[in-house]
């Protein structure tokens, strides 16, 4: 895939995937004589899959409370 369908797969930015690609966050290859980036749609799954699991780790280490009443 393109950065930019990857983008907007994410509903980000497609500078904001750059990023992500070139931190190693997301893992990608540089293809061609320009270089340009493309993310397998397999590596794509298992990165929303690895946020999914992160984000319910989140979750489960800082609850949601309700506010006392002053």
């Amino acid at each position: 895939m393109l950065l930019s369908d990857v983008a907007a797969e994410l509903n980000v930015s497609d500078s904001q995937v750059y990023h992500m690609v070139r931190s190693g966050e997301l893992p990608a290859i540089k293809i061609g004589g320009r270089g340009q980036w493309r993310v397998e749609r397999a590596r794509l799954e298992a990165y929303i899959e690895q946020k999914y699991a992160e984000t319910a780790d989140w979750v489960r280490e800082n609850p949601l409370t309700d506010r006392e009443a002053d």
